[in-house]
């Protein structure tokens, strides 16, 4: 798919999902190209005045960024523990509306903050949709980095090949966290993945995982044939 497709398809996924939001919401935003455009549909709603008084909590360093840049007000979790809403990408949305994420290396606070929210909303493009989670792309586990290679046998038990994600200059990819990203590969997919999360929530170093089993309320879902909604 070209390139430009794509973007249409993610622009107008997020024009969708931003007719969620109400005017004196606080709302959770995601990280990743599928809420890239969001952000800046929801900056011109605010700038106009068809929106007024929201405040977002954004899920990372660059979201964060972003959001200064457009104007978009921000608060922490911490000062504002319930929000109305949360939008963002995935990476895999299986039929059941559960979801992989954490390839953009934001799991941890994109977690943190679509369970604080009243209502998720998972905005995607077609081509994330799977009959199995963990086809297409390895699930993502945040570690800590001291003795994080003593989860390598733990990991492969489980049926994963774990690779250490990496930077560019071949150093370890550390999250906004100070963490590592370990992505773990399975050959045929996922078949429990709710087996699987019990699994790696109870071993010490893990941080968290990118399983959002159960989460997502509703798929915000563009194609070729335009933009439809999946309910949970």
């Amino acid at each position: 798919m070209k390139t430009s497709t794509v973007d249409q398809l993610k622009r107008a996924a997020a024009a969708r999902a931003l007719e969620f939001v109400e005017s004196g919401m606080a709302v959770g935003l995601g990280t990743g190209s599928t809420v890239r455009p969001l952000l800046g549909l929801l900056a011109e709603r605010l700038h106009d005045g068809a929106l007024k008084n929201v405040i977002a909590v954004p899920t990372s360093e660059d979201t964060a960024r972003r959001c200064r840049e457009l104007g978009i007000p921000l608060v922490t979790l911490g000062d504002c523990p319930e929000l109305s809403l949360a939008i963002d990408g995935a990476d895999e949305v299986s039929p059941r509306l559960d979801l992989i994420k954490g390839l953009g290396g934001a799991l941890l606070r994109e977690k943190l903050v679509a369970l604080a929210a009243k209502r998720f909303i998972v905005v995607v493009d077609d081509s994330k949709l799977v009959r199995r989670l963990g086809t297409r792309v390895p699930v993502p586990v945040e570690v800590i980095p001291f003795g994080w290679t003593t989860l390598v046998p733990f990991f492969e038990h489980l049926g994963a090949v774990p690779i250490l994600r990496r930077a560019p200059d071949g150093a370890p990819c550390v999250t906004d966290n100070g963490n590592y990203l370990v992505d773990c590969r399975f050959a045929r997919g996922i078949p429990d993945p709710a087996a699987l999360a019990r699994a790696l929530a109870k071993r010490t170093g893990i941080v968290e995982d990118g399983l959002f089993l159960r989460i997502a309320r509703v798929a915000v879902v563009a194609g070729a044939g335009g933009v439809r909604l999946l309910k949970r």
